[in-house]
């Protein structure tokens, strides 16, 4: 990280961000090789030994560093006690493309200082692609700094979405909204890594994204690169978006928010 923004920032961040790269070190030496699958509630919920190992290591070096941390973390979930400093982690967000040996897939780690979040990485082991943001200071790829699209017009966006374990009971009508977009001729991507989703957004790639309900461990990092990269979030009707409240979630360069919006709360007959 060589950009002036980048010597700027805190120790804790930067803590966030080693534990990042040796997670994605050792997912990236994973990648591709014999290991174990299992699956988790839900269809096509899976889990590998490589994400058991990646969270353990962050946690175990985290916990090193900053004795008095809390997490909450997608495999062993929230740890027990108060402290200022909660770190939520997501080792390896697209797990079901990393066991298909799809090369999409993220580190995710947020920091959450006295019930705000601080400290947002996403780091891409294939792609050694590091984004980062800390509250007030922006966000960064690879040191530079990022912002989201100038795209005005809806007609003129690209989007990504994800789908839910549940796709199938069609959660918030997610079916037909996505079908609404499409037939507005919008091109959606579906990259099934809801971290690298809010993360490319944030980096100007995509103009929006939007899903039925994440996890805190899925879009705290990314939200927080978002938010400093100028975009906007909100539920899908537009009221305030929560990382722990488990609601749809529309993400994008704030342009195009209100239409989009608008599409997704379109009352289905």
């Amino acid at each position: 990280m060589e950009s002036s923004l980048a010597h700027s920032l805190s120790h804790l961040t930067l803590l966030a961000i080693e534990a990042a790269l040796q997670a994605g070190d050792l997912l990236r030496h994973g990648f591709g090789t014999k290991f174990s699958v299992k699956s988790k509630e839900g269809k096509h919920n899976l889990v590998t030994e490589h994400d058991i190992k990646a969270e353990k290591q962050i946690l175990d070096f985290l916990t090193s560093q900053v004795p008095d941390s809390q997490f909450l973390a997608e495999e062993s979930g929230e740890s027990q006690g108060k402290s200022s400093l909660v770190w939520i982690v997501d080792p390896l967000d697209g797990t079901v493309n990393f066991a298909h040996q799809i090369p999409v897939f993220s580190v995710s780690i947020a920091l959450e200082k006295e019930g705000k979040l601080h400290t947002g990485v996403v780091y891409q082991p294939i792609t050694h692609e590091l984004f980062v943001a800390e509250k007030g200071k922006g966000a960064t790829l690879n040191g530079e700094p990022i912002s989201v699209t100038k795209t005005t017009e809806l007609s003129q966006a690209i989007l990504a979405t994800g789908f839910p374990y549940d796709v199938h009971k069609n959660p918030h009508h997610c079916i037909e909204h996505f079908g609404d977009i499409l037939r507005e001729g919008i091109p959606i991507r579906r990259l099934g890594s809801a971290a690298i989703d809010l993360a490319y957004t944030a980096a100007g790639r995509l103009d929006g994204f939007f899903e039925v309900g994440l996890k805190p461990w899925d879009c705290a990092a990314g939200l927080l690169l978002l938010q400093e990269a100028k975009g906007h979030a909100s539920t899908w009707d537009g009221s305030p978006f929560s990382y722990r409240k488990h609601t749809p979630i529309l993400a994008t360069n704030g342009h195009i928010h209100k239409p989009l919006s608008t599409l997704l709360t379109r009352k289905v007959s």
